[in-house]
């Protein structure tokens, strides 16, 4: 990966499907950063799509063929972007992030498996 002038790697374009755009998330990032038509920021939420029961997804068919059944794909709300997870990101993290410590000093233990 390339790194620019600061320091922060900057990731490589990912390949365009026919009846989708798609983009890579930024570490962190929970809303859509698409520009409309009139330059303003889209601002939906990205919701993990899980595009296989996705009626409309299966007449086309193009991330399937694409990235396989299972894959990680987070979708905008309003404008149907699609992103794909950062890849300096763990997998398996919450799509809202990794969250934090209490302030207040009250630990819970984790869950027994």
């Amino acid at each position: 990966m390339a790194t620019t002038e600061t320091g922060r790697s900057t990731s490589i374009a990912p390949h365009q499907l026919p009846h989708h755009k798609v983009k890579i998330k930024k570490a962190g990032q929970r809303a859509c950063n698409e520009l409309n038509a009139k330059g303003k920021f889209c601002g939906g939420h990205l919701k993990r799509w899980y595009y296989m029961t996705d009626a409309v997804e299966q007449a086309c068919g193009d991330v399937a063929k694409a990235w396989g059944e299972n894959a990680e794909v987070y979708r905008c709300e309003h404008c149907k972007t699609l992103y794909l997870p950062n890849p300096e990101t763990p997998s398996g993290l919450n799509v809202a992030g990794e969250g934090q410590l209490s302030v207040f000093g009250l630990t819970i233990p984790p869950k027994e498996k």
